[in-house]
């Protein structure tokens, strides 16, 4: 896959907890842990609006935090002693970091692979 950077202006900053990154096409807002450098996100749960309102969720991994994981849990009763990995809504990436993470969305929306992926909420 190329590097798909959000069309038109993109626009990032803290609400609360949440970092928020606006495009042209979504808004993605991600849940970092307090004090965690954004430049090293490994592990993070997003929740993205389309320009259409509906809303999405995942919780996106590196490949490195699915192996350091699978590690820790080894020796344990987690995951049949770190023999396996999964989660519904996840998605794993090569490349830490919001930025880079907002480009993987970019890149699936652009592909129409995202709602094959996201988890659609849907409003009570």
């Amino acid at each position: 896959m190329s590097q798909n950077v959000p069309a038109g202006p993109v626009i990032r900053g803290w609400d609360g907890p949440w970092f928020r990154v606006h495009t042209g096409a979504f808004e993605a807002s991600f849940l970092p842990s307090k004090g965690e450098d954004l430049d090293a996100v490994c592990n993070v749960d997003v929740f993205v609006t389309l320009k259409d309102g509906s809303r999405w969720s995942a919780t996106v991994f590196t490949v490195v935090e699915v192996e350091r994981l699978m590690r820790l849990w080894a020796g344990s009763d987690e995951a049949l002693g770190g023999r396996y990995f999964w989660v519904s809504d996840g998605l794993i990436v090569r490349d830490p970091g919001i930025g880079s993470m907002t480009d993987v969305i970019a890149g699936l929306i652009d592909n129409d692979e995202f709602s094959a992926i996201f988890q659609r909420l849907h409003d009570a």
